[in-house]
């Protein structure tokens, strides 16, 4: 049977896809270099793969490449992955890299994922950003929305309170969500008035919120 060393130096991409799955189960300190081999390689969807793997290596040695493949990297997708790992990777250094990403590109699927990797690492220098992601696409507001919960900083609860009333219930529900992880007087308020939404996901996490802020 072929290693995964001699399977990423095949010709043929389907061997080196299957390398890196198979990294997936090895232990950093022997996967981390063949990936980062791989997340440079000349297919992109090898490139893809390795990238979405690292980030789930915790190993902050990889962080100066994702940087550069989110800057670099000539398909969307695999930017995009490079965003979402530096999001795995929890490392504020990331910060800058990924609001620059966020105002340079024009790909939703890139802007999307840096706006949930601001959520992940949590630095409260996110709240203007990910509030005036809230009025981006569609899917970049949800995604939003749930960032401002994960960050925890009440700043962020006016701006989620304007958006009580939006047509689309899958950004009220996760504004739900958020008001319920950031708590005080003026997200139980809102709260009570989104236990009264028209869509049932919407009021039962609401309720679900308010219930859980009432313990507290």
């Amino acid at each position: 049977m072929e290693t995964p060393e001699q399977k990423l130096a095949s010709a043929d991409v389907g061997d080196r896809l299957s390398a890196v799955s198979a990294l997936r189960e090895v232990p950093a300190e022997r996967s981390v270099p063949l990936l980062v081999q791989a997340a440079q390689d000349s297919n992109a969807r090898v490139r893809y793969a390795a990238i979405s793997l690292l980030g789930q290596k915790e190993d902050t040695s990889v962080l100066e490449l994702l940087r550069t493949t989110l800057k670099t990297d000539p398909e969307f997708d695999v930017r995009a992955a490079a965003a979402a790992a530096l999001g795995d990777l929890h490392e504020r250094q990331a910060y800058e890299d990924l609001v620059e990403a966020y105002h340079r590109e024009s790909e939703w699927l890139v802007r999307f994922s840096c706006v949930a990797a601001l959520g992940e690492l949590g630095d409260p220098r996110a709240v203007d950003l990910l509030v005036e992601a809230l009025a981006g696409d569609a899917l970049v507001r949800t995604v939003a929305a749930g960032a401002l919960g994960q960050l925890g900083d009440p700043r962020a609860v006016p701006a989620l309170i304007t958006y009580l009333g939006d047509e689309d219930w899958q950004l009220r529900f996760r504004i739900a969500q958020a008001l319920g992880e950031l708590g005080g007087e003026q997200a139980r308020a809102a709260l009570e008035k989104l236990a009264a939404d028209p869509s049932e996901p919407v009021r039962s996490t609401a309720s679900y919120a308010l219930a859980q802020l009432s313990e507290k």
